[in-house]
């Protein structure tokens, strides 16, 4: 479900095609990664979150969650 929440966030900021330029990946690739099946690693992750994150202005933080 993540993936494709990001993937409908990408179609309206960046873009797929501008997310291939800036990523250095294939938009086809990008389309694979993001889609209900895919599998993208974190370096991808990283190019995405890094391409939207300058579009829209905003900061991602990750925290830790301990297991009750």
């Amino acid at each position: 479900m993540a993936r494709l929440i990001l993937r409908n966030l990408v179609n309206a900021s960046v873009g797929f095609e501008e997310l291939a330029t800036e990523s250095n990946r294939p938009s086809k690739s990008l389309h694979r990664m993001l889609s209900a099946k895919g599998n993208p690693s974190m370096d991808n992750l990283a190019a995405i979150f890094g391409a939207i994150r300058k579009r829209l202005g905003v900061s991602f933080e990750a925290h830790a969650v301990e297991a009750a």
